[in-house]
């Protein structure tokens, strides 16, 4: 089965880009040409982005490495959650907390408070609790789950980050270059690609197109977990000829 099927690819309308006035000098290699003042992505480069991010992840399931999935835009709140879900990975979907990766310890310790909040709920003791008490926890933790759900159980920082609309993730994408913890992209023809270390040019507000993308994505996961499994498998022992 090949990585990319092209023909989805060109259904979910990967190819369009950004109206031409908005675009970024320095995706012209990707830019095939114009139609009605839009760009057209070259499906060639993107077919070769997929490839390699297939590949990179591939890599990294192999060595059971962590991907941090982040989108917040609208279009890909759902897909980036549902798809780190599937994968086992940790997601921001909702908003960027600032310190995320670069404050991780102070985040983690909003995480702990998180826990403390629920094991206190989940106690018959709490039940007696005043009413104050019991809606302050509420709201406590109603923000924190907002803001850290999807990073809940990542217990160290990410080995590397998928991120759709770099240029809408910023601040994202400058705690990971700060740490220096690679960033896999989907980038339109409006975004510097040289915000991450692997550009993906495509549409970046189409559900379909970020969906078709983060499918190659997580197959390559998906392959790289299956080989760790299969080389490190145990023989099966021989029985002892009776």
């Amino acid at each position: 089965m090949s990585i990319v099927n092209v023909k989805e690819l060109l259904e979910s309308g990967i190819h369009f880009g950004t109206a031409a006035s908005m675009w970024h000098p320095r995706m012209k290699p990707y830019i095939y040409g114009k139609r009605n003042a839009i760009h057209i992505l070259n499906i060639r480069e993107t077919v070769r982005g997929l490839i390699q991010a297939y590949y990179y992840a591939a890599k990294l399931g192999k060595a059971n490495k962590t991907l941090l999935f982040v989108g917040t835009k609208r279009q890909a709140r759902d897909v980036i959650r549902d798809a780190a879900r599937a994968a086992g990975m940790p997601f921001v979907a909702e908003r960027w907390l600032g310190g995320t990766l670069t404050n991780f310890e102070t985040v983690r310790a909003s995480i702990r408070r998180l826990d403390e909040i629920e094991r206190n709920m989940g106690s018959a003791e709490y039940a007696r609790e005043s009413k104050k008490v019991q809606a302050r926890d509420g709201r406590e933790r109603r923000r924190i789950l907002r803001n850290l759900e999807g990073v809940r159980t990542m217990s160290k920082l990410p080995d590397a980050m998928f991120v759709v609309d770099p240029q809408k993730e910023m601040s994202a994408v400058r705690e990971a270059q700060r740490l220096g913890i690679p960033i896999i992209g989907l980038v339109d023809t409006d975004t510097d690609p040289e915000l991450v270390n692997l550009a993906i040019p495509g549409n970046d507000d189409g559900i379909r197109a970020i969906q078709a993308v983060i499918k190659v994505v997580l197959d390559g996961l998906a392959k790289g977990r299956a080989d760790q499994v299969t080389r490190s498998e145990p023989v099966a022992p021989v029985a002892a000829s009776v």
